[in-house]
């Protein structure tokens, strides 16, 4: 089963920089995409092609965050949030439910500029975030989960690590946080297959950072340990365009 995930950064303006073309050539069996910046009416003109079906988890917040999956495998079932008010209204998390495990699409909140919103992110939604995971493995399938996490975990995963201590997305509390939660019975897929560094999913458009590969990998697939032996490769698509973040994937044997 091939999945992509990618932070769209508004799926409008990625429908018009070649969304629809991407999905063609990729030929995924799972799209979950992030920061959509849209409700589903926001887009009706769009002909969804190539047999997906399209599940919306939109903010209240017109115009801000959201997540969509775009799955041509039926799910059993498919719930958007974790089931808690007052991390549900900015429409970051959609699930479904696949028969050998659980597919979670999130949308991690961002502690933004001046750390505003560490305390909410690393003290209210990490925990509930993982609490949801673990509910989730105890109705007896394993879980991935995607999507722009914002957290570089490591050194290794930006450029300039020690220019960017506590800045958003690389706090100690942020990187700890996202420790805890792989010792808690995940991996780390892309790691799995690639050591090494210099692979960023996330690029400032200020600067050609891009064209100068001065990134951040902040977009992830992880998968529950015991499903380990199922995973064959994932990777990171730098080249392709249309969003500051690109996508990245994994392909599991189910």
């Amino acid at each position: 089963m091939k999945l992509v995930s990618w932070n769209v950064n508004g799926i409008r303006a990625a429908l018009k920089k070649g969304l629809h073309d991407y999905m063609e050539g990729e030929d995924a069996d799972v799209f979950c995409l992030q920061e959509t910046k849209a409700h589903p009416g926001d887009v009706r003109h769009v002909s969804w092609k190539f047999g997906y079906e399209a599940f919306w988890n939109s903010a209240v917040k017109r115009g801000y965050s959201g997540t969509a999956v775009f799955t041509r495998v039926p799910p059993l079932r498919v719930t958007n949030g974790i089931g808690i008010d007052a991390h549900d209204s900015e429409g970051r998390v959609i699930t479904l439910e696949f028969p050998a495990f659980w597919l979670v699409n999130v949308y991690q909140p961002n502690s933004r500029r001046g750390l505003t919103r560490l305390d909410y992110r690393t003290r209210e939604w990490d925990p509930a975030f993982f609490a949801y995971l673990k509910k989730l493995e105890g109705k007896g399938k394993p879980v991935v989960f995607c999507g722009d996490l914002n957290v570089a975990h490591k050194e290794i995963d930006l450029k300039n690590p020690k220019g960017n201590r506590r800045n958003a997305g690389f706090t100690d509390e942020e990187r700890e946080n996202f420790t805890r939660l792989l010792a808690g019975g995940f991996v780390d897929t892309f790691r799995e297959f690639e050591p090494g560094p210099g692979h960023y999913t996330w690029w400032s458009q200020m600067g050609g950072c891009r064209a100068r590969n001065i990134g951040w990998r902040v977009d992830y697939f992880v998968a529950g340990a015991s499903l380990r032996p199922a995973l064959k490769r994932a990777w990171i698509s730098p080249e392709v365009p249309g969003s500051d973040h690109c996508p990245v994937g994994l392909e599991i044997k189910v």
